[in-house]
């Protein structure tokens, strides 16, 4: 299996077609004023696998500055289908290659994200965002579809992407807004 976090999210976050197409930044701003004001682009980025677009991604942050204890969104809109239960295991995996390997922890994070990813068909956005409280708020285009209330969580999930121990990092650069 590959190392690649496109069948992580495949998300979350994190579903989203073109660096165009991604929901209009109005859309974004009225789920995440729920939980913190003025969201702002701080990168985008495609996901490629061989030669399959698999998703493209934005971060967003309070006036587009990135902190790893928040609050951010990540916004990732599919270009292809991908099954929820696939994305939910390549988040495992991708957080244990980051070096966190507490298998009871793992397993119950395993089983919160099965219950929440849905399967996404090309054109769905998925948005994760990391509250104040560092914790995770997971919606589907504009709904909410569920929350992980551990900070742990929240770093270990979005380290998937953000993580200086991603297997993506020049996504990660780009995201960052540093490419």
């Amino acid at each position: 299996m590959t190392s690649k976090p496109w069948l992580t999210i495949s998300l979350v976050i994190i579903a989203m077609g073109g660096l165009a197409m991604s929901a209009p930044a109005s859309a974004i701003n009225n789920i995440v004023g729920q939980y913190f004001e003025q969201a702002e682009k701080v990168g985008e980025g495609r996901m490629t696998y061989l030669f399959w677009d698999v998703y493209d991604a934005r971060l967003y942050a309070p006036q587009g500055k990135w902190q790893e204890d928040g609050p951010y969104v990540l916004e990732l809109h599919y270009l292809r289908s991908l099954d929820g239960e696939a994305i939910a295991e390549r988040s495992v995996e991708e957080i244990r290659k980051q070096g966190f390997d507490d298998n009871a922890i793992l397993s119950d994070w395993l089983e919160q994200m099965r219950n929440i990813f849905p399967d996404v068909n090309k054109g769905v956005t998925l948005v994760g965002i990391a509250d104040q409280n560092q914790h995770t708020h997971f919606y589907r285009n504009d709904e909410l579809i569920g929350s992980v209330p551990d900070p742990e969580f929240t770093r270990r999930f979005f380290g998937i992407w953000l993580s200086e121990n991603t297997s993506e990092p020049s996504l990660r650069k780009k995201l960052l807004g540093v490419s």
